[in-house]
């Protein structure tokens, strides 16, 4: 989980190296098509069946239309509120994850202590960010919702596959290319609705920071993340994504040269100590 949240974390830099090149919708229909090819590949490879009737396509196709709901709330969200404010509402969705649990899973109920764990983790992440002040703009407030919007659809995702009885059991490959192949076309018709369209020839440092989020980030480490949301606890593992926007920081300062807070530091040791309080036995 820390190598997956580490590869999230500079896939936030990526798509910044890509995005003035490659609108975000743009990179998420190419990734997705992309991504689809690599994982039929991998999957013929190892000999995984995908086309068999086991009773996972009413839950595959919901998980894909959430997987897409993710981002397009997330990409859009970001038109109006500012990106400090977007990190703190998406990083609601362990919450969000908790709760569904509670319904969902009863089996995989947090206790007290780990409510506190989570409520650590998400203030390191404020102390790291910063928490902006409102503005009146109108429009900010919808940027915020869009955003909270996402992080719903992220965590609604996860606790569809953990309880789904057929997606839990269904290989990781075949629960990834439900939500690439679902997504691309949502993607491909979202686009010209909000006008996003390319201006010139991506750079190569574009396409290479695109190429990083197909083939690494979507073909591997998502399909790592679903294998363990079906063997693990969703809530625990929902509770380690918080590392991944201090990666990004941290990715940011080395490869972009943003600066590093004093805050910092103690923004990783609550994450940190949440995460302690998260895994702990009962």
């Amino acid at each position: 989980m820390v190598m997956l949240c580490l590869s999230w974390g500079f896939n936030q830099v990526a798509a910044k190296f890509a995005i003035h090149d490659i609108p975000p919708l743009i990179q998420a229909m190419l990734r997705s098509v992309g991504a689809t090819l690599v994982v039929i590949i991998w999957a013929k490879a190892r000999g995984i069946t995908l086309l068999s009737r086991d009773g996972t396509l009413i839950a595959g196709v919901a998980a894909g239309a959430l997987f897409a709901l993710e981002f397009i709330f997330l990409y859009q969200g970001l038109v109006y509120t500012t990106a400090s404010r977007a990190v703190l509402f998406l990083y609601t969705a362990p919450f969000f994850v908790a709760l569904g649990s509670r319904i969902f899973l009863p089996a995989d109920r947090f206790r007290w202590w780990q409510w506190t764990g989570l409520a650590l983790s998400f203030a390191g992440i404020a102390l790291a960010f910063g928490v902006p002040p409102p503005s009146t703009d109108p429009r900010q407030a919808l940027g915020d919702i869009l955003i909270l919007a996402g992080a719903f659809a992220w965590a609604a995702t996860t606790v569809l596959i953990k309880a789904s009885p057929s997606l839990n059991k269904a290989s990781a490959e075949k629960v990834m290319l439900y939500q690439l192949v679902v997504s691309a076309p949502v993607f491909a018709v979202c686009i010209p609705l909000f006008g996003e369209h390319m201006r010139q020839v991506p750079s190569w440092p574009a396409l290479a920071a695109l190429a990083y989020q197909t083939f690494w980030v979507v073909s591997v480490t998502f399909v790592i993340w679903f294998a363990l949301v079906a063997r693990y606890s969703a809530n625990r593992l929902s509770a380690f994504t918080f590392l991944s926007p201090l990666f990004g920081v941290a990715a940011g300062h080395l490869l972009l040269g943003e600066p590093l807070n004093t805050a910092f530091a103690a923004a990783v040791a609550l994450v940190a100590a949440g995460l302690i309080l998260v895994n702990r036995a009962r």
